[in-house]
């Protein structure tokens, strides 16, 4: 969706781009984190072993917010200590 917007809205100057967040500590996850299965699972599939913290992923936000990011259409910016590159 965010890569069909990107293309179908840059004509129009408006820029749709996203974030693909790993796993970051949150309330909604405070329940699980320090299980073993979390541990396994969810931090060990991590290049950094650990859960993220809110303020990592603010600089991503920042950026595509800001005029940095003004020629990119349908992007994700993938912020999830290697995650995905594992």
């Amino acid at each position: 969706m965010t890569r069909a917007l990107g293309l179908e809205l840059a004509p129009f100057n408006i820029n749709v781009n996203g974030i693909c967040p790993g796993p970051f500590l949150t309330e909604m996850n405070l329940p699980i984190a320090d299980t073993p299965e979390a541990k396994n699972f969810i931090v060990g599939a991590t290049s950094m072993g650990r859960w993220g913290d809110l303020k990592e992923i603010q600089g991503a936000a920042i950026f595509l917010a800001s005029d940095a990011s003004s020629y990119m259409a349908g992007s994700m910016v993938t912020v999830d200590a290697g995650w995905v590159a594992k």
